[in-house]
């Protein structure tokens, strides 16, 4: 039989760990922020298909030839367009508001798409054109970053960047200097909260009865939004001792 080994305990004289600094280790914390100001890599639509019908097959089929049409057409700018999806779908009766019973008056129908662009010198002409068919919505554009764009990076190395320089100069005001990184915590901010009333601006709304005989309608020159990136660390380092 081997013999039985056990743990030897630490000696009487190790001091025990601690969250905070130490007379001989002073503990500084300090947090760094970066905030930059970018142009959009992304723009994104809004498109919402509508029909009308006395009967729901009549509404149906005036649906599905319209919802055609913008995705032929969004199709048509091919790389410009990045993706492009489909979301809500319904045909709902309307009833009539008057006479004994309830009898439907007409059906609606309606068809919503999201449209995502990286060509921004294509998005006047198209949203033009969307806006310019009949019984069709264009929300947009919405601007925004891709989540792997390197702004997002550039702001978290930027932050870690103010998180050091603050820390040497408190450190410098003490008469000592940095000894060791002890923590270094993401604290989950890439993007400061939308200020009050900021996010309606970021959606433009363009709603036109188009037809077929007018001449077709002059591209939208659409200015992109400049995009906020921000990011934030907690960052803990021990010092040499100051002499106070």
């Amino acid at each position: 039989m081997e013999p039985m080994t056990t743990a030897t305990p630490p000696p009487p004289d190790t001091p025990p760990a601690v969250p905070y600094g130490t007379p001989d280790a002073p503990r500084l914390a300090v947090r760094g922020e970066a905030r930059l100001e970018v142009d959009p890599e992304i723009a994104r639509l809004g498109i919402t298909v509508t029909a009308r019908g006395r009967d729901r097959r009549t509404a149906l089929d005036d649906l599905t030839r319209r919802n055609a049409t913008v995705l032929d057409l969004v199709k048509t700018y091919g790389e410009a367009v990045t993706h492009l999806e489909t979301g809500a779908f319904s045909v709902t009766p309307e009833l009539t508001r008057h006479g004994r019973g309830e009898r439907v008056r007409t059906y609606h129908g309606t068809v919503r798409l999201t449209a995502e662009l990286t060509d921004f010198t294509a998005l006047g002409e198209l949203t033009t054109r969307l806006a310019d068919l009949d019984l069709t919505h264009v929300d947009g554009p919405h601007w925004a970053l891709r989540p792997d764009s390197p702004a997002h990076r550039e702001a978290r190395q930027q932050a870690v960047r103010e998180a050091v320089q603050r820390a040497r100069e408190y450190a410098q005001a003490l008469g000592t200097t940095l000894a060791a990184l002890v923590e270094l915590a993401d604290i989950g901010a890439d993007r400061p909260p939308a200020r009050p009333g900021t996010a309606d601006r970021r959606w433009r709304r363009v709603s036109l009865g188009g037809g077929t005989e007018e001449p077709d309608a002059a591209p939208l020159d659409l200015e992109p939004q400049r995009q906020h990136v921000y990011a934030a660390v907690d960052a803990r380092f021990t010092m040499l001792p100051p002499h106070l």
